[in-house]
């Protein structure tokens, strides 16, 4: 087992980096939080002071982190500059494609392996240890990193090189988005239709309506397998987190001029919601405003 360095013990990651504990690895873990660095500590992982104490002989140094800054914050405030020779650099954060590049090509300068490994599945797979991870990084990094992002998930897949796995993640939530508010609407007006909200779940579930939106996140309470529309869209995936994601797929496709009218829909939507009665909300209660 490999000493790891965790940093980012949020609502992601404190779950990810109790499933290192939880594998047998000897995990230094620190944030800011000094709740979340106990909650790590009664999962099995071993508090830091600073991120310099933890990463300190670690094999591998995983963050995860709010956004694109504070990540460049602590790779050149701690990580590059403490960092073993030998350690592998595993950033899961969700951020924008061109931070993760030269996040990447710092750690190269200083003859250290760098992946960028953004994460679908929610708190809930985080803790249940089966997330998805997009991993961006050579050949070379990426088996490095592999053994411990299996660790924390049920499929490891890599991407492409440096940015990849951002660019991957980017392209996936934005459909994800956009599907969503296509479902909430249908459901929305399958109501004022008079339909049985069941038997359309059942019909397009299993026809060409299909979608992950629909079978595994369903927006409607008691229809489907339990999502977070059973507790009133509490928990899930913040509302905030999904305008964050539809934020940067837009700066992705401008920075390579590309037609995303959907995802510019989504946004605005999105954005009127997060702003709104959404602030707490899981994504999915986006069906409350399309209703009116």
């Amino acid at each position: 087992m490999a000493r790891i360095a965790f940093i980012g013990l949020g609502n992601m990651g404190g779950g990810m980096a109790a499933n290192l504990a939880k594998a047998g690895h000897d995990v230094r873990a620190f944030d800011l939080s000094a709740d979340a660095l106990d909650k790590a500590k009664q999962a099995g992982c071993l508090p830091a002071e600073d991120a310099n104490t933890a990463i300190l002989g670690a094999e591998a140094v995983i963050t995860m982190l709010p956004a694109g800054r504070h990540v460049e914050a602590v790779y050149t405030d701690a990580i590059l500059h403490h960092a073993d020779a030998g350690a592998v650099l595993i950033d899961c954060s969700t951020i924008d494609v061109a931070t993760a590049r030269r996040v990447a090509e710092a750690a190269a300068a200083h003859g250290l392996a760098a992946v960028d490994a953004p994460v679908s599945g929610g708190i809930a797979a985080a803790n249940a240890g089966t997330l998805t991870f997009m991993v961006g990084g050579s050949e070379a990094a990426f088996s490095r990193a592999e053994p411990f992002l299996s660790d924390m998930g049920k499929a490891v897949i890599h991407a492409g090189t440096s940015g990849a796995g951002q660019g991957a993640k980017i392209c996936n939530n934005m459909m994800l988005g956009a599907t969503m508010i296509a479902t909430c609407e249908s459901f929305a007006l399958a109501e004022k239709l008079g339909l049985d909200l069941q038997k359309l779940y059942d019909i397009a579930s299993v026809s060409s309506g299909q979608s992950w939106s629909i079978t595994s996140y369903c927006p409607v309470p008691g229809v489907g397998p339990e999502t977070p529309a059973d507790r009133d869209y509490q928990g899930g995936f913040a509302a905030a987190l999904m305008l964050k994601d539809l934020k940067l797929a837009l700066e992705a496709a401008a920075s390579v001029d590309a037609e995303t009218p959907m995802a510019a829909r989504a946004e605005e939507l999105y954005e009127k919601f997060a702003n709104g009665e959404g602030a707490t909300l899981d994504f999915s209660g986006i069906i409350k405003m399309l209703k009116g």
